[in-house]
């Protein structure tokens, strides 16, 4: 069975961590899939908001997430504290990648590393637009 392969940047702009909920908990007794994705969305909205950004609003315009990809390293529990590294990387045209290394706040084991590839989009006229330059400037 072919796996993916995620190579992680080696420079992370920004680290925030957060708690496991028993909300987040599955069947199985551990972080579950859909949950570590919503956290993923969390640190990604602490990342932009600690640029001065949101997600409606990044130099007028929005973003929309067009793909992600998770690699599971390790289980998590509740009341773990884990530690996402975010990063910034592929900015194109219209759009980047924001890579996440999950790790254990305590053991420093990692639960996982991702990817979400984002577009620029205006939502109000529902297309796709150009990567906002001071955005770019930020990154590169």
């Amino acid at each position: 069975m072919a796996r993916l392969n995620l190579q992680l940047p080696k420079k992370f702009d920004f680290t925030t961590d957060i708690q496991v909920y028993i909300n987040n908990i599955n069947y199985g007794g551990h972080l579950g899939n859909d949950s570590l994705l919503a956290l993923i969305h969390e640190a990604r909205i602490r990342f932009l908001k600690d640029n001065g950004f949101t997600e409606s609003d990044i130099c007028g315009v929005g973003i929309i997430m067009v793909d992600t990809a998770i690699l599971y390293k390790s289980e998590s529990f509740h009341g773990d504290v884990l530690t996402f590294d975010v990063a910034v990387n592929n900015i194109g045209k219209v759009g980047c990648d924001f890579y996440f290394r999950v790790t254990d706040k305590n053991t420093r084991k990692e639960v996982a590393h991702a990817k979400t590839g984002i577009l620029f989009f205006d939502y109000y006229a529902r297309k796709v637009v150009n990567t906002p330059d001071a955005f770019r400037k930020l990154f590169l």
